[in-house]
């Protein structure tokens, strides 16, 4: 019998890409997946795999390159948001269509973030895109979603590993991915990628250099984007000396989208440990934040074959530890040990008051 797996995928901007390749890591060992609680990017992949259109998805960002991505970024002038998100929609939609939560083969959660309640809100019913659509809305980035009076963003805000959704489920362990997490100096993805795939990374870097495709090259064409995104004519921009130049103004729009990702990452950072601490998973896989940048949705292959890896290598420590301990062994004094034997890993209650859950 297939053991079978509750799926906890975090969110991380493009470091999600990650959660694929954990996926097809879990499915090549045998291991059933039996539900998925996912945010921002960990729900969009977990809510395409549990359609069944993650092979099709793969394909699709696998062959993006930077300026496929710049194309899918759609400006729009809304003060709640810089993009819309709908091209992105539009080609999930094309392939998953509108299946409904309930629908699914395996009990899914999305989780979003309510401004107006300031409380997680869990999507376990009604239509998959619209729950993906907002838990991967990013405040100040992405335009929120506005259903019967709740403002809904990206759940990382107060959930970035959302644990306690799969933990009801009959499994026989839970698998958390954690793609924003921290490391005591920078880690590069080269740095963890096998030494053959790490010189295939390099080697399509430099295929992209050669081809006039640099990342400094598709930065700067993000930023004339960005500059019409975030940087309004406000006082400040008024006041500003009327020799400042174009390009000028384009670093200081850049600078503030810089600014919000690289705060929202590092707050989503220090609460997913928080709620692994408060609820161990069995099995915890750490994508480190360092390995990309969260916009650079363009390294989709590599960051899949990274999480492939990591996975391998959590997957192959926990079949150890089960093996091991597998031998019966004498009880332990629970009065000297009085975390070794009802409750092994500490575990805390669930919270008093649970998050709002929409249909």
């Amino acid at each position: 019998m297939k053991p079978r797996v509750s799926l906890v995928l975090g969110s991380g901007g493009a470091r999600g890409y990650a959660h694929i390749g954990v996926i097809e890591e879990l499915e090549a060992r045998g291991y059933e997946i039996a539900a998925i609680s996912g945010c921002s990017m960990g729900a969009l992949v977990g809510g395409v795999y549990a359609a069944g259109q993650l092979s099709a998805y793969r394909d699709w960002v696998c062959q993006l390159d930077y300026f496929d991505v710049l194309r899918l970024v759609d400006i729009t002038w809304s003060a709640m948001g810089a993009m819309r998100a709908g091209k992105v929609m539009s080609k999930l939609s094309s392939l998953i269509g509108e299946v409904q939560i309930e629908d699914l083969p395996m009990p899914f959660t999305a989780v979003a973030t309510d401004l107006t309640r300031q409380r997680e809100v869990w999507f376990q019913s009604g239509p998959l895109l619209r729950a993906i659509r907002a838990s991967i809305a990013v405040p100040g980035i992405i335009t929120p979603v506005q259903q019967n009076g709740h403002v809904l963003v990206d759940g990382g805000l107060l959930n970035p590993l959302p644990i306690i959704p799969t933990v009801s489920v009959p499994a026989d362990l839970v698998l958390a991915v954690n793609a924003t997490a921290q490391t005591p100096r920078p880690i590069s993805l080269e740095d963890l990628l096998p030494a053959d795939q790490a010189a295939e990374e390099h080697a399509r870097e430099m295929e992209r250099e050669a081809e006039g495709k640099s990342f400094g090259g598709w930065v700067k064409g993000v930023r004339s984007r960005v500059q019409g995104m975030i940087s309004t004519r406000s006082d400040e921009d008024e006041s500003a000396p009327e020799n400042t130049s174009w390009s000028s103004q384009t670093e200081r729009a850049w600078s503030k989208l810089d600014m919000m990702l690289a705060s929202f990452d590092i707050t989503q950072a220090a609460l997913a440990k928080y709620k692994v601490a408060g609820y161990p998973p069995d099995v915890l896989i750490e994508v480190p934040k360092s390995v990309c940048g969260a916009y650079e949705f363009h390294r989709a292959e590599a960051l899949i074959e990274l999480g492939r890896y990591l996975a391998a290598q959590a997957v192959d420590r926990y079949e150890g530890q089960r093996d091991c301990t597998s031998v019966p062994a004498a009880p332990l004094n629970s009065a000297r040990h009085p975390a070794s034997s009802a409750d092994p890993q500490r575990r805390l209650p669930l919270p008093l008051s649970s998050p709002k859950r929409h249909g």
